[in-house]
């Protein structure tokens, strides 16, 4: 028996069928679990959710003396009314990287616990169940269709890809690395260079996540494919199956290249991130021809010359971060200026549409932060228009 039920009636052994209101204003990436921890049912009640279904016949029923909202049979009726719930939250209208930027963060925690979530229960032996990471997967698809920033769904409509590509794309994002959960972690974390054994195991991964995805629940033939492909080469030097030009599909070559950049950008255990707008210089720059050419320049494309969080000079002699890009020019975006060359010294922090008539400056290069003495780039890019 499904019951909509008020949060207050939570206890520890209900099984939480769904969420009542918008996914983004509770704290968890999934739909549907038993309640084990009370800090969850607290959780719960702090977050804008008021109501929830639980399923009486997987866990435990309202107190006695209780009384639920409604009841019903039918998990359709739970189903539509959950869709009339996101149709009345949702909205697709084109937002400024300064609205989007506190949503998308909220996105990314949970894509971050999903993943996690999913390595865990891939090591303990259970089926990876895809469903589950569905809703936050259309979360991140419109938060592209709102201000284009994410990877794979973002380079999917750059492509012009039609509407269900993006989700896919997404989704095929969340789960391609899933069999790095399998590679022991003094190798994923080795902070010097690995040896040719060493590297054999990491070569095994996209075969050990294809494994254990088709193992598990509602995972698509595309996100499959992406799985075991996105470290295929376009001049056939990748593996595992050592597929070139057209034998690679286009999401898998899309994966190819967001799951390189995302590796040289990031900070790792063993060495820091490259900055943005280095990385896709060097990616350009690599000669052995590993991407396919269309797919890198809709990436690039999607991205800007000097991506989001870049560290760049201009003319002025002002140094700042760009922290969103403009629809009229990849060379001119927006850009928070906060340090003077000239005077070697902070100077009163501006933001500066590098696109808008009137203004004359240009970016003249990239800079390393570390040259000025300047740290926590990243906080600046990522708390500047929020």
């Amino acid at each position: 028996m499904l019951k909509k039920i008020h949060v207050e009636q939570l206890r520890v052994g209900m099984y939480l069928k769904s969420f009542c209101g918008a996914w983004i204003d509770h704290p968890f990436w999934r739909n549907s679990f038993v309640l084990k921890d009370p800090e969850d049912i607290r959780a719960i009640r702090a977050s804008c959710i008021t109501e929830v279904w639980i399923d009486a016949g997987k866990g435990l029923d309202v107190e006695a003396g209780e009384v639920a909202i409604s009841e019903t049979e039918s998990e359709a009726l739970v189903a539509e009314e959950q869709v009339r719930e996101a149709q009345a939250t949702r909205s697709l209208e084109r937002t400024s990287t300064a609205v989007e930027m506190q949503r998308a963060a909220k996105i990314c925690n949970s894509a971050k616990k999903a993943v996690v979530s999913m390595f865990q229960e891939a090591r303990m032996g259970k089926a990876v169940d895809a469903e589950q990471a569905q809703v936050l997967v259309e979360e991140i698809a419109d938060s592209v269709a709102r201000n284009p920033g994410a990877l794979m769904a973002a380079l999917a409509r750059q492509l012009g890809l039609d509407e269900q590509q993006p989700r896919l794309a997404g989704l095929s994002g969340l789960l391609h690395d899933m069999g790095k959960a399998f590679i022991p972690a003094e190798i994923l974390n080795k902070p010097g260079k690995l040896t040719d054994e060493e590297f054999a195991v990491i070569k095994t991964h996209p075969a050990e996540g294809h494994k254990v995805l088709l193992e598990g629940k509602g995972v698509p033939p595309e996100a499959l494919d992406v799985c075991l492909h996105h470290h295929e080469k376009m001049n056939g030097g990748g593996y595992p199956k050592g597929l070139k030009g057209d034998e690679i599909s286009l999401l898998a070559k899309m994966g190819a290249v967001c799951d390189v950049y995302d590796a040289i950008t990031s900070n790792r255990p063993y060495k820091a991130g490259w900055d943005p707008a280095e990385s896709i210089k060097k990616m350009a720059e690599w000669a052995d021809g590993p991407f396919d050419p269309r797919v890198f320049q809709a990436f690039v494309k999607s991205l800007g010359i000097y991506p989001i969080g870049s560290f760049v000079r201009l003319e002025s002699g002002r140094l700042g971060v760009v922290v969103e890009q403009s629809e009229k020019s990849l060379l001119a975006p927006r850009v928070k200026v906060f340090f003077s060359t000239k005077s070697n010294a902070h100077i009163a922090p501006e933001l500066l549409d590098l696109s808008r008539p009137g203004v004359h400056d240009k970016i003249a290069g990239r800079e390393d932060p570390a040259k000025w003495g300047i740290g926590n780039v990243d906080e600046i890019w990522s708390t500047a228009a929020a």
